[in-house]
């Protein structure tokens, strides 16, 4: 007899997915955000970086579909190429904290005793640090620019990836098939390449949808305050910068470019909480 809640499913269709509404809309938005970034590579409605003083604070209009900036510049270029800077930085940066965060984290559940406790007291000393006193402290030694934003952010994540990595890792260490290896003879390294990370990968991917959100904002806040990217790259935290000595003039220039922050990191939370949903057994849900 077929159960009254599988009818109308499709044969070949994971319930999980289909019926994630927050991960079809979370990656629905996120793909969109990633093709405007990719877009801008080939081709915006103006160079972003043209400055057409004439047409400066121009209203909505079909040559300028969401007007100008004070400088002339056609904002809808300016959103579509601080769409790939954004992405770009936040990319790099979640890279850099999961590739150096994931291994402490891993090697630390792995070896337990003082090299444990010593590996997270650094972790908890790095929280100390946020992203922005971070970049501070590296613009002082190098300047402000893109690449010091995405070294700011990524040493901000690796505390957080070594730590979700450590407490994941920890639990799947005293698995009776992670001890059979070991009996087996494997080694800590063959152990946790073969057995630890693998089953760590869900909780690892959703966090890393979290530290994408994140990095978008943190990278927002460093090109606010001039600390990321810098001119003439457009950047979506410089146009928020911009637009607030003319936010009685032109509001719709803060308008803009504070909706692209949070549609990114509102499809990359969604995105995150479907793929949990998906990939946690636990948490699955009929929906």
């Amino acid at each position: 007899m077929t159960r009254a809640g599988n009818h109308g499913a499709h044969p070949g269709a994971h319930p999980g997915a289909w019926r994630s509404r927050s991960l079809l809309a979370g990656g629905s938005i996120t793909a969109l955000m990633v093709a405007v970034a990719l877009l801008s590579l080939a081709w915006t409605p103006y160079p972003p970086t043209a400055i057409d003083i004439p047409h400066k604070l121009a209203g909505l209009s079909p040559a300028h579909p969401l007007g100008t900036d004070p400088l002339g510049r056609d904002v809808l270029s300016m959103l579509m190429a601080g769409a790939h800077s954004s992405l770009s930085v936040a990319l790099i940066a979640v890279v850099v904290g999961a590739g150096l965060g994931v291994p402490l984290g891993a090697f630390a559940a792995a070896r337990g005793g003082w090299i444990d406790d010593l590996l997270m007291r650094a972790a908890d000393l790095a929280f100390a640090f946020p992203a922005l006193l971070t970049a501070v402290m590296i613009t002082a030694l190098a300047g402000p620019g893109e690449g010091n934003a995405m070294l700011a952010i990524g040493i901000f994540n690796i505390p957080v990836f070594a730590r979700i990595t450590r407490g994941s890792a920890r639990g799947i260490w005293q698995r009776d098939f992670v001890r059979a290896a070991r009996t087996a003879g494997r080694g800590d390294v063959a152990i946790t390449l073969l057995h630890v990370l693998p089953n760590i990968a869900a909780v690892l991917l959703v966090q890393a949808t979290i530290q994408f959100a994140l990095a978008i904002v943190a990278d927002a806040g460093l090109s606010y305050v001039g600390l990321g990217t810098q001119p003439p790259q457009p950047s979506w935290g410089r146009m928020l910068n911009d637009a607030q000595t003319y936010i009685w003039r032109a509001p719709l220039l803060a308008v803009f470019p504070g909706l692209a922050i949070t549609l990114s990191v509102l499809g990359l939370n969604l995105l995150g909480d479907g793929l949990q949903d998906l990939l946690d057994p636990r948490l699955r849900r009929q929906r």
